[in-house]
Formats: structure tokens, sequence, C-alpha cells
């Protein structure tokens, strides 16, 4: 062929010794599809050209592999890596390709990308131990990447088909940068410009967790057409910085920002100016106090976070077989870990889980270690700084808080600087927003004084984003749900300790159905603000900004209700406790989860994988595998034929399944209730609407009055259910009827001038009166504790009471009154409930605390007025019919 058509460039082919390494080594680098797929679509616009930071065989070489494995774009080119050494006959097999004497590394990129092929681009050359400081200044190199940015400067000029650079990140250690150069970093270079020892150790001591990193590309066609008249020079530098700055944010939001000492991030933070000028408020105004800023240090040493990766890798490889041991899975919203992913490149994140287990301070770490994301700093109460979990925690990223500030001024503005001191350094932040674990399996109300300090601090660093990301972490069942129970009956809470710790060793006899995380819509201030009116504000009051905090609070947990997914052992102990006879046979519990399933389908809730088939149907299988999980947890009772009954027997399994009986013991149904009021929230709206229509006579009511009677037990229940933030009651209670209305449940017809509401004719099996027993069912234990919090109130007839006090006399109350029949869940006689019960109680203005102890407030300190109170709950426990 003519010498101006012979190839310069081919496609590099390794003897069969490295191409057996290649798939010893490489096979292992974790690539996702949306790698593949992004780098695909990349190459269907135009040439490709993949920008890495760092010159190093290493990485040449997986890429490599990688394009062949996934049939993209081969790579033809890849700037002075001196690859003739390794190629099948040495140099002089090149030699015989073509004349050597007039190639330049221009005319060979030229050549690659003629021919369709892919080029690397390598833009730093790694310091030697002669480059001082070469390794941060990341000036060394620059010389060869310049000359090839310019070729492919002048290539686009050339050409209509676009040259498309995509950054391109292999992180072979998930270790944080240093900040400064040590002397190990002296010999063989710092971690984020290995020198090729350093690059050839990492790669052998962590091959098997590799993370491959796109950055977003940069089209040059499309650069050049925007940039203007500007000298080559110029083009150079920018290009080079930009993909330098996408490749760092992809590495930093991997392995986080650069590490400090412990001892001088302490002295940083109470020499910043802003904690001096706190701290001159506290004091007064006089000298700068060394006796307070030792006080300060000594603070911060408590409760400063230490990551190590020493630890947070061991502490990997043991969740990993402590997740495997007692559960069967965690399910993992990918779509949400992306857009995280995506967020922690545009700005600081506050991560701001669920809280009904101990295991949500491991899971959400767990999960990011998993997907290569930046492992946050966890806020934990100190109650959990015993040895030795306390020491573990914070090498693996908690810093501990007490739980009150009450009486030391100090102390919160010790907090407040180091909560802004780790947003200014890019670390992402973990809190849990209800402050303490759920015992019920709902969420807490918010606790708004942490998150006010984040909010504080992250108005206070101008020029970057904060990101808030709500997480739903669930479960099918919590390992604490045996200790919940028996404090929800009266016991005390036990103190977090080491025997404690020990103790907990019973919850590997068990498994405990699959784990599942999912994110909510990820927020911001700005969005707040704008939601609020106060778009554009360069300074907040107090008082709007106490309004933004209560609004991102009260955003995020609504976040966090939408998307909790419905699982199998949630959705099958809310069809079990809402049955109204004592057993259920294993066919109705499916026909019961499959239309309940359907219900939630319509309200567009997420479900966990293993629940349904890929067209959305209920996998039956999965209702079976929740209900061996109850029986294996002695949470239920399986009865079959010829057995009276079969619980955990010695040396006998009970199975679930065809023709078998469920049946749940009384003292376990609390336990089973943990589990149900997991999605119970999904329900609300319907039930409240269900308990009145029910409780009229004959399913039949005005629409006004059952709104407005609908809005009252809204109210009754304010501390126990959460209400949608973004929406007034009219709004959710006419968007709720629409619904009941679209799916048979409810009927809406004019009558005399006026719409009355009556049962509908029904869908899947059920008719109308059936739905609205079934939604009133699932609240009826809500109803019969207040129920028993209303008739302990006799008590405060004679005098006031403590509210500890009342409680007790209410539980004890309440376990007589189920005796009796006149409750009929065991589960209603819950100190939780009762509790919650006093709160609305208190805010309806039954009773008062002018001394700090309860007591009835007039009119409601006579007999009859509290058992109106009580009558007034009964009415809707009054109800025929089943489900």
């Amino acid at each position: 062929m003519p010498p101006s058509d012979r190839p310069l460039t081919r496609t590099y082919e390794p003897n069969p010794l490295l191409e057996a390494l290649y798939r010893r080594f490489f096979h292992n680098i974790q690539v996702d599809e949306s790698w593949v797929s992004a780098v695909r679509s990349v190459a269907g616009r135009g040439h490709v050209v993949y920008i890495l930071p760092n010159l190093n065989f290493i990485d040449f070489f997986a890429l490599d592999h990688l394009t062949k494995r996934y049939d993209l774009p081969r790579i033809r080119f890849a700037n002075d890596l001196g690859l003739w050494i390794l190629a099948p006959m040495g140099k002089g097999w090149l030699n015989a390709i073509r004349p050597p004497a007039d190639v330049t590394p221009a005319k060979e990129l030229r050549d690659a990308l003629k021919r369709g092929g892919s080029a690397a681009l390598f833009l730093k050359r790694p310091p030697s131990v002669l480059d001082v400081g070469a390794g941060v200044s990341g000036e060394r190199g620059l010389r060869e990447g310049e000359a090839l940015v310019r070729v492919l400067l002048d290539m686009q000029r050339e050409s209509d088909t676009p040259i498309l650079l995509v950054p391109q990140l292999f992180v072979w250690t998930r270790a944080a940068a240093t900040r400064g150069t040590s002397v190990f970093d002296f010999l063989i270079g710092p971690r984020e410009w290995p020198s090729p020892l350093r690059t050839v150790g990492q790669f052998l001591y962590n091959y098997k967790n590799v993370a491959l990193r796109a950055g977003e590309p940069l089209n040059l066609k499309e650069y050049l057409a925007n940039a203007g008249p500007v000298a080559d020079d110029v083009h150079v530098r920018r290009l080079t910085y930009a993909m330098l700055r996408r490749l760092q944010r992809e590495r930093r939001s991997i392995t986080g920002p650069a590490a400090k000492p412990p001892d001088r991030v302490r002295h940083e933070i109470v020499r910043s100016p802003k904690f001096r000028a706190e701290l001159a408020r506290l004091v007064k105004g006089k000298p700068f106090d060394n006796q307070a800023v030792e006080q300060a240090l000594k603070m911060l040493r408590q409760m400063q976070a230490t990551p190590d990766g020493r630890t947070i890798g061991a502490l990997g490889v043991v969740l990993s077989k402590l997740f495997n041991r007692i559960y069967a899975g965690v399910d993992v919203d990918q779509e949400g870990l992306e857009r995280v992913r995506k967020a922690t490149k545009e700005g600081r994140l506050v991560l701001l889980p669920s809280h009904k287990s101990h295991i949500d301070y491991l899971v959400v770490s767990y999960v990011f270690n998993q997907h290569n994301l930046q492992l946050p700093m966890i806020a934990a109460g100190d109650n959990l700084a015993f040895f030795p979990v306390g020491p573990i925690f914070r090498r693996a990223g908690a810093f501990f808080i007490r739980r009150s500030f009450r009486g030391d001024a100090l102390y919160p503005a010790v907090v407040d600087a180091y909560i802004r001191r780790l947003l200014r350094d890019g670390f992402p932040i973990e809190l849990f927003l209800e402050g303490s674990r759920s015992r019920s399996g709902k969420l807490l109300e918010p606790k708004f004084g942490l998150l006010s300090m984040v909010v504080n601090a992250a108005l206070s660093v101008p020029g970057q984003r904060t990101f808030f990301v709500p997480i739903s972490i669930g479960y099918e069942r919590i390992v604490e749900t045996s200790a919940y129970q028996h404090e929800m009956s009266g016991g005390e809470k036990p103190k977090e300790d080491a025997a404690g710790l020990l103790g907990a060793t019973g919850v590997l006899r068990y498994r405990y159905g699959r784990m599942n995380l999912q994110v909510g819509q990820i927020l911001d201030l700005e969005t707040i603000q704008r939601e609020l009116g106060f778009d554009g504000a360069r300074e907040l009051s107090p008082a709007k900004r106490r309004a933004a905090v209560t609004r991102l609070g009260n955003r995020v947990m609504d976040e966090i209700n939408r998307v909790s997914a419905v699982t199998p052992g949630a959705l099958a102990a809310i069809a079990l406790l809402s049955h109204h006879q004592r057993g259920v046979p294993h066919e109705k519990l499916i026909r019961r989860c499959d239309r309940l399933l359907k219900t939630l389908q319509t309200m567009s809730a997420r479900t966990s994988p293993g629940l349904v088939t890929s067209s959305g149907a209920l996998r039956p299988e999965s209702i079976r595998e929740a209900a061996q999980m109850f029986i294996d947890g002695e949470l239920i009772q399986v009865h079959g034929a010829g057995e009276v009954t079969s619980g955990i027997l010695p040396g006998r399994k009970s199975s679930a399944g065809k023709g078998k009986v469920y049946t749940i013991p009384v003292q376990k149904r609390g336990e089973l209730d943990i589990s149900k009021n997991i999605i119970v929230h999904f329900f609300v709206e319907r039930g409240l609407v269900a308990s009145v229509m029910v409780a009229s006579p004959g399913f039949r009511l005005s629409k006004s009055e059952l709104r407005d009677r609908t809005m009252e037990l809204s109210r009754l229940f304010k501390h126990e259910f959460r209400f949608r933030a973004d929406a007034s009651f009219d709004q959710i209670f006419e968007q709720t009827l629409e619904a009941m209305q679209l799916g048979g449940e409810v009927l809406c017809q004019q009558d005399a001038g006026e719409v009355r509401v009556t049962a509908g004719d029904g869908r899947d099996g059920w008719t109308g009166q059936q739905w609205l027993l079934t939604y009133a069912s699932f609240l009826r234990n809500f109803l019969e504790g207040y129920r028993i919090a209303a008739r302990a109130l006799v008590a405060l007839i004679d005098s006031p009471a403590s509210e500890k006090d009342l409680i007790k006399h209410a539980l004890v109350t309440g376990h007589r009154m189920y005796d009796a029949g006149e409750i009929e869940r065991r589960e209603a006689i819950s100190k939780l409930l009762i509790s919650n019960a006093f709160s609305s109680f208190f805010d309806l203005g039954y009773v008062a605390k002018p001394t700090g102890k309860l007591q009835l407030a007039p009119p409601h300190d006579e007999l009859t007025a509290v058992r109106s109170i009580e009558n007034s709950l009964s009415h809707y426990l009054d109800r025929t019919g089943d489900a």
C-alpha cells in the first residue's frame, strides 16, 4: 500500500503471559453498565480520547482490557508509555510495520483517530525522587500533554466529526490523599500522583476492589465554537485544567478530601476567626481565655472522628460476614446512589437516614463502601462511645455528641465549629434526624437541633452548595424488636455497654430477611428558601432560619416515608395483624397480600425486588419466605393437617406453605407490629377515612361530616403519624377520597343538595365495606391505645401525677381492659402509644402541666367529662363485619 495509507498505529496485543495476567487481575475491576453505556454513547457521536491523569502502564493495560472486553473503540495510541518493550517480538516487530524515523506522537495520534480507534492521553508524569513537591504542585509532565492537546485542537478545526475528551480514573486505593509530602511520599510519590513503584504496590494490594469512574465528557467541537478567539496556549491551559478538575472530582467522590492529623484539625478549629469570635462572646469580651481554649480542645478530642483506612477495611470485611449471617442481603436503590454520586461532585452532602436500629449506623457506610462512594462522618450519641465499640466507630468515621447541651454554653459552640469544619473540608455528614431509634417501626418526629447547626454551617460557607439526602433504611424484621417490646411494655431501656453488646449475640440465632436502602429526592437550601419566599436573601434572620430548618426537616421526613420500600416481611405482617380471625390460612394470606400490594402500587410505593415478578405481580414465594422468617423467629406459629400446633419444637423445624394456618402468639403481636408499622404510613389517610365510615351507621355519611370527623382524628393522631408537610388537610382529604372512589372503596353521590359518601362496589374480590374494614383495622391498635390512655385519665381526678407514673398506671389499666375483652389488640398496650396519646390530650386541652405534673384541665376535670373522652374514642371501635 502507498506509504501515506500505511497504518502508523495498531491496537496493543499483549503476549500470552501478559494476556493471562490481564484476565487474572483486571477482570475484578468494578465496572457498572452506566460506564459502558456512557462510553458507547460517546463513541457513537465522534472520536474518543480517554483522558487519564497520571502516566502509568497499569492504567493503560486496565483500560485497554476493558475496551476489548466490552467491545468499545480499541485504543491505538497512548502517549510515552514505551510499550514496544512488551510487544511479542520486541521493537523490531514495530519497525517492520513502519519506518520509525519520521514518526512522531502527533502523527500517531492523528492516525489512531483517523482509523476509527481511540486514544489514551495521560496529562501528567509521576514525580521522581528529584521532583521535590512535584506531586503536590502537579506541574511535572504537562509539556507532553500540552503538545498532544494542541494536536487535538488542530484536528478538530480540520474536521466536522467531534472529538470527545472522556476523563477516566482508576482508583487503586480508597485511602485519602494527605496534606504535605511525607518521606514515604517523597520516595514513591503521593497517592494522587504515584510513581510506577507505588502504582504497582497499590494495584497488587487492592486489585480486587479497584473502582473505575468516568467524568463528564467534553465535546471539543462545541468547546471551540463557544470559546471565542483566544490563543492556543490559553485553550490548552483551560482544557488541561478542566480535565484535571473533573478527574479530581471523581477521585474525591470516592476517597474524600485530603486527611490531616487529628491534633492539627483541633488546633485549626480553635484558632479559626469565627470560633474565636464566639469564644470572646461567651467570655464576655475578656482577653482570649486559654482555659476555655483548653476546655474546647478537650471537648474536640472526646468528639472527633479519626477515620482510619485499615479499620474501615477490616470493618467492611466483618460487616459483610455479619450481614450475610443474619440478613439475606441488601437491596440498594442504584438510581438513587447515582444521584448521590452526582451531588458529591457538585457540593457537600448531609445524609439523613431513618433510624430504626443500631445497625443503621453501619448500613449507609457499608453500602457506600460497596459502591465506591466517599464514606460519611457519622453523628452518634456519646452513649455509644463505650469500649470497645466507641474506638472502632471513631476510626470508622463516627463523631460523638452529647445527648443534651444544657448547662454548658461552650459545648454547642464547639459542636458548631466542628460541623462547620467538616463541611468546609468536604466531608459528607450523616445524622439521624429523629434523634433516637424508633421503637415502633414508624418515623419519629424530627429533632431540629443538630440539623439547625448543619444549616448554619452550610450558610456560613458561601459559594458552596450543600445537599440534604433523605435515606430510608428498611428491614423485614428489626434485630432489636424483642428489646423494643420489653421497653414498650414498661421495662427500662438497658444502658449501652459492653455487657449489652455481648448479650446481643443472641440475634445470630435468627435470620431477619433482607435490608434495603432507598434514596429520596435530594434537597438543597436554595430550593427550601425559594419555597418559603426567601430566594435571593443574602442573610437570613433567626426566624427565617428556623423556618428553613423546619421546612427542610419535614420535607426530608416526608421523602423518607415516600421512598420506604414495601418488603415481603412488612406486607405479610400488616396482612396477618389486620385479620379479624385468630388464624390465617396460607392461601388467604397470599390473597390479602396481593390485594394490598395492588393498592400500594396505585400509590406509587416502591417495592423490594424479591416481592414482585418482572411484570410487577406479587411473587407468592416471597410471602411464604416471610412467613417462614416469622416462624423461625418465633413470632408466629404454624398449624397443619393433623397438628394441634407446631411452633419451634426441639429437633423439629416447622415450615410455611400451602395448607398451613398461621396464628400469632399474643405476647408476640407487639414485635410483629414493628414490621407492620414500617409501611403503615401508606394507609394512614385511608385508615382515618375508613375509621369514620365504619363507625357511622350503615357506612353512610355526608361528605362534610366525614371531613370534620376525619380532621378530628388527624388532630388526635398528630404525634402518632406524619402528615405531608407540602399540602393542607383539605387537599390531602380530597385526594384520599378521590383515590378511594377510583378504587371502588367509597362512592360519592349528590343527595338532597349535599354529597353523601357510602361504601363502594369494591374491587379485586372485596366489597367496598371489606376494604373500609381492612383500612380501619390497620389503625385499630392506635385507637385502642389512645382509649387506654383516656381511661387512665380518671386517676388524675384525685391528684396530679407525673407522666411516668401515669403511663405505668395506664399500662396496668390496659392489661385489665384486654383481659376483660374491652380491647382486642395486645399491641395497643404500649408505653409509646400511651405517651403520644397524653401529648395529644395536652394539645387538645384535656390536661395541663402547670407544675410539671399532669392534671386535668377544666372543663375536663369531672368524671363525666373524662368518660366522654374515652367514649368519643370507643365510638370508632364499635364496628361489625370483616374482611
